[in-house]
């Protein structure tokens, strides 16, 4: 009998914002902000998440990069808890050299090419900081210190489950030299690369607070509204998160004020540059795509920007009927940063590439916006559910748009993974993002072995019901921080089998697949499981007759099979090493997986 699993779901926020426009130089509509659940809501479900309204006045003097801000922050507890400290990420600070995120890179034994000993390397105006010199709680003067990139605020007075209240902070601010995706002056001659610049509060939610230290790897953040007022040099074409609300506004004494409002978000980026050409490309029944790239780019590669173009109609379009619907308006692909990293309604990605790599990682960023920022996993702790679920949708993506027609798109993932899993450096996908001996065990355990779950899992439950596990996880989690359950508990729903040992194996454990055919007699097969990890099975026979039948043995844990028109066999318990079963007629070959879809780390084996 399948026993029932308990399920803790969410309640769906829905959105709902107006058309956007031109972030800089087109009229802006009014965008209707997304209600937050209320608290008598809240009480009523076991699910709930904080919110968070910014409004923030910065003023940016693009000779010197530094900016003075003023933020006011209305933070809505609507945990069940009473919170008596809360913590502000202050990611500039990382740019220092000594930082946690220079000693990890001088430290590591692979360390990312990119940072390597730059860091250590930085002169006082060349460094970033964030330097909080006031803040109040509903007007009172907290007591804050700062430690490294993070914020930590003792309270006046407790913050009460349900109750809002208003922060005051009064900071400012360096843009660092650009070495990790923000910054100024990257390697392109990008100007501004604004990424994780501002004082964010940290995410508070069931397992208690997120205030990890920036040393090298991603986010995790609270939904909210922003409401950002930048006053930038006039020359400056701006572009990122946001609708704009004053397209008409003028130049004072050389700077404009730019106002920009962004419903529903846990982040917000812009870039900036004087030298910026602006396109747009609509997505039909879509929101309006925005491009901003150098105009002294070499025309080859301007002319990759406008190939670009129409292709990310389609990517658009790709995501939102295989994954769900984009909820906003606009969204911008933007030159800038330091290879590709995705952001609230935008990605900054570098541009002078050829158009494949520029189609390339167009994909993958963007794909991201379903898997970090409308679903939003914890990426310090399930980095792979972002990273390899992107890789896995976005390679599906590029195969069908750019007509590649490969039986297996994601077969590179899986030659990574098993690479990895044979080389002795592999760690369990629950280990912290940061925690990783090396960084190439960092890269393939999220991007590919993130891609082989969500691959694997379509050979487990067959691919029909894996596409509609896909639309059905992004419709139960969309905007509630899922965890690994989340994606399995989908599954189970869509499938009607029992899944937890498969992120059990696959994801806590480095616990490894390998089944061979271990014996063949005349009609009778014998098989045996090696790995630690069971699997069902998928073979082909090949008779003397030079016929084959194809048969599927169901592991017997899953409590069912998934459909097939292949010849069902009985269950196969994990615990037996060795399944022997009879066929009608003599046996040439038997092969072990013949698509190649199971994870298997040694297929020599099989075959026989």
């Amino acid at each position: 009998m399948k026993r029932l699993l308990i399920s803790v779901l969410g309640l769906t926020v829905l959105i709902s914002c107006n058309s956007s426009k031109n972030i800089a130089t087109q009229k802006a509509p009014v965008a209707t902000t997304p209600q937050t659940p209320t608290t008598q809501s809240v009480s009523k479900t076991t699910y709930w998440q904080q919110h968070v309204d910014y409004k923030m006045d910065i003023d940016m003097d693009v000779n010197t990069y530094q900016y003075k801000g003023n933020q006011t922050l209305v933070y809505t507890n609507n945990s069940p808890d009473v919170l008596n400290r809360v913590y502000y990420h202050l990611y500039f600070n990382a740019f220092q050299p000594g930082s946690e995120m220079d000693v990890r890179s001088l430290t590591i034994a692979d360390p990312d090419p990119r940072v390597g000993d730059r860091i250590s390397k930085l002169k006082p105006n060349e460094i970033g900081y964030i330097k909080v010199h006031s803040l109040k709680q509903n007007g009172t003067v907290l007591k804050h210190e700062t430690v490294g990139t993070v914020l930590e605020v003792d309270l006046a007075k407790p913050i009460q489950p349900g109750e809002s209240v208003t922060f005051n902070m009064v900071f400012d601010a360096q843009v660092p030299l650009q070495i990790r995706r923000t910054g100024r002056n990257n390697r392109e001659g990008v100007a501004l690369s604004m990424t994780q610049w501002y004082p964010k509060l940290a995410e508070y939610d069931f397992e208690g607070w997120h205030a990890d230290p920036y040393i090298g790897r991603e986010f995790h953040g609270v939904w909210g509204d922003f409401d950002v007022k930048l006053t930038i040099d006039e020359n400056y074409v701006v572009g990122g998160t946001g609708y704009l609300k004053n397209p008409d506004a003028v130049a004072n004494n050389g700077k404009i004020t730019w106002h920009y409002t962004a419903p529903k978000v846990h982040d917000f980026t812009w870039a900036a540059d004087p030298d910026y050409i602006h396109d747009t490309a609509q997505v039909p029944n879509g929101p309006l795509l925005h491009f901003y790239y150098k105009s002294t780019l070499d025309a080859d590669k301007k002319e990759s920007w406008k190939k670009l173009q129409p292709k990310t109609v389609e990517l658009m379009q790709y995501f939102s009927k295989h994954i769900g619907t984009y909820p906003y308006k606009q969204y911008s692909v933007i030159q800038g940063g330091d290879g590709g990293m995705e952001y609230a309604m935008c990605t900054l990605i570098t541009g002078n590439r050829s158009f494949g790599s520029l189609f390339g990682v167009t994909a993958h960023e963007m794909a991201h916006t379903w898997f970090q920022f409308l679903l939003a996993t914890n990426e310090a702790k399930h980095e792979w559910m972002d990273e390899g679920f992107t890789t896995y949708i976005s390679n599906l993506a590029e195969n069908d748009i750019m007509n590649r027609n490969r039986e297996n798109p994601v077969s590179s993932t899986y030659r990574s993974y098993i690479y990895l899993a044979k080389s002795g450096k592999e760690q369990p996908l629950t280990t912290h993002a940061d925690r990783y001996h090396f960084n190439q065990a960092y890269g393939i355990s999220a991007y590919n072995k993130g891609a082989v779950f969500l691959a694997q899992l379509g050979y487990i439950i067959g691919e029909d019901n894996l596409k509609k596990t896909i639309k059905k996880y992004f419709n139960d989690f969309a905007f509630k921080h899922p965890t690994p359950n989340s994606i399995i508990r989908s599954a189970e729903k869509v499938s009607g089998l029992e899944l937890d040992w498969y992120v059990t194996d696959f994801a806590q454990t480095t616990n490894t697949i390998d089944y061979s055919v271990k014996n063949i007699e005349e009609k009778t097969i014998t098989l045996e499981r090696i790995g630690q990890m069971p699997m069902p099975i998928d073979l082909t026979v090949t008779y003397t007759d030079d016929t084959t039948e194809n048969f599927y043995i169901p592991l017997q844990m899953m409590r069912g099979e998934k459909p097939t028109s292949a010849t069902l066999k009985a269950d196969w318990a994990w615990a037996y090493p060795t399944y022997t079963f009879e066929v009608g007629k003599a046996v040439k070959s038997v092969q072990i997986d013949p698509k190649e879809m199971m994870a298997d780390i040694d297929k020599k084996n099989n075959t026989k």
